[in-house]
């Protein structure tokens, strides 16, 4: 049997031998299009390739690409598990060509992968064309040899493909495989062609045209070639399935499922297996890649598609939380192509047992607020699709399980009222929905970037240096030339300021020229990832386009920067060691006067881990070992030990920064990293941990202070505490014995107060209410409000109210800062008749509060209204009374 892994591998290594590129998946999340949530086709990587607005140094590629189709236009969620195709996570194969080669070698190599290199039988494939396209029929007819009847015309959209209303457009050329006909279903075009028996396999684009509002305007300078294979559906074809869920790799884990949950994968349960099996490909490499889960845009659908998954785990019955428990079986069988899988598990398994302990909670809550809603609700009733929404919405309880857990009790559910809410809310999100932020602007970018390449980057060495003006923006437009006042981002062809990027900020610093001219640069930016844009104001003489100019970074800024940049790659390190491998930065931010570093950790730090973090990363600045780069491939890198960030897009060559050395002797911290740091970690001076929170869930935020910021801050320290030692009248080595003293002072004072209060009580002091001894009822009672009593003292006053009198009831109301408390205690031979908690149970409601409770000969409660003391008084004795 042919594996997926093997038909992946063959895919490639075929299209390599053909002069392709072999390129790897991009991330899941696109760096090259922020209209997209998610990458969901092989060619988003290439798209601005396609439109011209990048070149490549191969006119060639292939790839297989990691796709998920889960959210906005293509949204595959609520049919998996249920049909035979549909997954939220899935790989595309694909070959492309930028303008080399076009429909014939296109349709040749379709023809002879499929079958001379994988044997697919002939007679069970057949293809399509856009109905005008003639050129594609005759090739077919001519490289694959198929008879007219099974080249079919198709005059309808779907095989013809845009990237949007303006830009490249083409014919589509769909191959299918027939899987016989014992299977129900028609060609396509056909009025059964939504059966299964045919099942595209291929889908070969021939970008021709160029469009604009929709409209063609004529033919593309350079034809070229996007195609798209499914894995899992190529993969159901050559392993002699019909169902994709029954290829190897799916089998496996559903195997996996169902060894753990002791339930076999057939009828009603088959489809629970089936969405925890594809859920888990999706959750998994969403978080590989950086995804997190969270309320709102890509985190959201993530956490969607995990509380999906675990809906079904709860159907199944799985007691404890199954899907962390499911990802060694996935790294087994994908890790190999995907390596951070491997990676990323500890980070993975971590974040999943955290959602799916959470989502038991919710389903619990869910299931109790539930019975609320419907409590008088009757068989034949229908609960309102607006609360079966907010179920949904507000508290994650999933509509299906809504429906379930009614249809026991003969109540239906208003479908059409929640997918109103439910269409409401999605409208809603779509609005909500945000970019980058640089789509609007990208043009401008691109066009230079065409025309004068990257930015040569000097300044990893070098503090100064001499340049070329290449383009000046102004207003978000190009401008020839700038005067005095102007503010301006200028382009050069090299530079030794850093442009923002990888939680750095950019340099800041002067430009001069010739003729007086000067500009101060505020930041640098770092456009498309490649060119360096010196954000500037001219304060004298002007500047052009082609012009010579010098350019001085502002060096105390950078040295302060860089020594902080450093100690995030020794922070991020202590922190693995000390808490796991789970840990992985989620962001950080390196300025001159700070730190901030975020990382994947599902708890609060306690002040111990503080410090033992602390404490590592000054002893490798003290070591002062030198900080080592190497420039490497990026799998050498990786293979080396370094640590790469999941979702950064990195090119054919990366920095890899070494620094200090552990206990072993081995390195103390390696990573992929192409930002400015320190030639030696005593450059660091001293690192401060100045606080530590929560960012999101599972992520915490450490900030962080080096060198003379983290001198000034402890200076600053150091000062607050003399002027608390002469506050104190005592010296800063005395400070710590005086206030204790202080404390325990008060304490004393405190106890003093509160006896002194008991016994102006216990005297007949107060604010009595009527006599203190008198009859209510046949019932002895006393009653007293007194104010800045501790409520705590309460219980010790009725004890010797009820020793006092022998036979009876005592109430005390205690008023503080507004509030009050009440107490009541009842002799023991009375305690037949009357009940403390009954009491004070009456006393709190005309408080304003609600509750109280104790025993029958002593109970306490409390209310808002410290006011209605006396109401208090005159409610319990009215109880008493009957």
């Amino acid at each position: 049997m042919t594996t997926t892994n093997e038909i992946r591998r063959s895919f490639l290594e075929y299209f390599g031998s053909q002069g392709h590129d072999v390129v790897q998946s991009a991330p899941l999340v696109p760096y090259n299009d922020p209209t997209l949530m998610f990458t969901n086709a092989g060619m988003v990587p290439f798209k601005n390739v396609f439109t011209g607005l990048e070149t490549r140094a191969t006119p060639r590629a292939t790839s297989s690409q990691k796709c998920v189709r889960a959210g906005g236009k293509h949204n595959d969620l609520d049919n998996v598990g249920y049909t035979a195709r549909h997954h939220t996570f899935f790989e595309m194969l694909g070959n492309f060509s930028f303008g080399d080669y076009f429909k014939e070698q296109a349709i040749t190599h379709a023809w002879t992968l499929l079958t001379k290199e994988w044997g697919l039988p002939k007679d069970k494939l057949l293809a399509t064309v856009y109905h005008t396209d003639d050129e594609a029929f005759a090739l077919w007819q001519k490289i694959a040899g198929l008879p007219e009847h099974r080249i079919i015309r198709i005059p309808t959209k779907d095989n013809f493909w845009a990237m949007g209303d303006d830009g490249p457009c083409g014919p589509c050329s769909e191959i299918f495989f027939d899987h016989g006909d014992h299977i129900w279903g028609g060609p396509p075009g056909s009025p059964d062609e939504d059966g299964d028996r045919f099942i595209e396999i291929w889908n070969l684009v021939f970008m021709q045209f160029e469009q604009t509002a929709g409209e063609i305007t004529g033919e593309l300078p350079k034809p070229s070639i996007d195609t798209g294979m499914g894995l899992e559906r190529i993969a159901a074809v050559m392993q002699g399935q019909h169902d994709n869920y029954e290829t190897d790799t799916f089998k496996a884990l559903i195997s996996a499922s169902v060894s753990l949950t002791g339930v076999k994968a057939e009828g009603e349960t088959q489809a629970s297996h089936r969405v925890i099996a594809d859920h888990l490909r999706s959750t998994s490499f969403l978080l590989a890649d950086g995804v997190l889960p969270s309320n709102e845009g890509r985190g959201y659908v993530l956490r969607r598609i995990m509380r999906r998954a675990m809906r079904h785990a709860h159907l199944l019955g799985a007691k404890d939380p199954l899907m962390h428990r499911l990802v060694p079986a996935l790294v087994t069988e994908m890790g190999a192509a995907y390596p951070e899988l491997g990676r990323a598990q500890p980070l993975i398994e971590e974040t999943l047992l955290r959602e799916e302990v959470q989502f038991r909670r919710t389903l619990a809550n869910g299931l109790k607020l539930l019975d609320e809603a419907t409590g008088d609700l009757g068989e034949g009733s229908s609960l309102p699709g607006e609360t079966a929404f907010k179920l949904y919405d507000t508290f994650g309880f999933p509509y299906d399980l809504t429906e379930d857990a009614l249809r026991s009790r003969g109540i239906s559910v208003d479908k059409a009222g929640f997918d109103a809410a439910m269409a409401q809310q999605k409208a809603a999100a779509r609005a909500a929905w945000k970019g980058s932020g640089q789509a609007a602007d990208a043009e401008v970018w691109f066009d230079i970037a065409e025309r004068v390449g990257a930015t040569e980057f000097t300044g990893y060495t070098a503090v100064t240096g001499e340049a070329q003006v290449v383009a000046l923006i102004r207003d978000g437009k190009e401008v020839d030339s700038a005067g005095a006042g102007d503010s301006v981002s200028v382009i050069t062809n090299q530079t030794p300021f850093y442009g923002e990027s990888g939680g750095q900020t950019g340099d800041a610093g002067t430009i001069t020229g010739a003729n007086g001219l000067s500009l101060q640069v505020s930041d640098t930016a770092k456009p498309l990832g490649r060119l360096h844009a010196h954000n500037a104001v001219v304060a004298a003489g002007s500047l052009k386009v082609g012009d010579m100019v010098r350019l001085d970074i502002d060096v105390a800024r950078r040295d302060a920067t860089r020594a902080n940049h450093s100690a995030t790659h020794l922070l991020h390190e202590a922190l693995r060691r000390r808490l796991g491998d789970h840990v992985t930065q989620k962001g950080s931010m390196v300025s001159a006067d700070r730190l901030r570093f975020d990382f994947a950790h599902p708890a609060a730090l306690s002040a111990e881990d503080l410090a033992v973090v602390e404490a590592e990363v000054n002893a490798e600045v003290r070591a002062n070992d030198p900080v080592v780069t190497r420039l490497m491939s990026p799998e050498d890198a990786i293979e080396a030990g370094a640590m790469a960030l999941f979702g950064e897009k990195y090119g054919d060559e990366v920095r890899v920064l070494s620094m200090g050395r552990s206990a072993d002797g081995r390195t103390y911290s390696t990573e992929l990293c192409g930002g400015t740091h320190v030639r030696a970690l005593g450059d660091i001076g001293l690192l401060r941990i100045v606080s530590e929170s929560a960012v999101s869930s599972g992520v915490r935020r450490i900030e962080a202070l080096t060198g003379e910021g983290a001198r000034n801050w402890l200076v600053a320290r150091e000062e607050q505490l003399k002027q608390v030692a002469g506050l104190l009248k005592t010296t800063p080595d005395d400070v710590e014995t005086r206030v204790a003293a202080l404390v325990d002072e008060r304490r004393k004072l405190e106890r003093e107060l509160a006896e002194a209060k008991k016994a102006l009580a216990l005297g007949g002091g107060g604010a009595k209410v009527d006599s203190a001894d008198e009859d209510v009822g046949g019932v002895k009672f006393s009653g007293q409000v007194l104010d800045g009593l501790d409520p705590k003292e309460l219980r010790g006053l009725l004890d010797a109210a009820k020793q006092r009198m022998g036979s009876g009831v005592a109430v005390v109301v205690a008023v503080n800062d507004g509030k009050a408390s009440i107490a009541a205690a009842v002799t023991d031979d009375l305690t037949g008749t009357v009940s403390a908690v009954d009491l004070v149970r009456a006393g709190v409601e005309a408080l304003g509060g609600k509750g109280g409770g104790g025993r029958p000969d002593m109970a306490q409660g409390g209310g808002p209204d410290g006011s209605k003391a006396a109401d208090a008084i005159a409610a319990v004795k009215q109880v008493i009374a009957g």
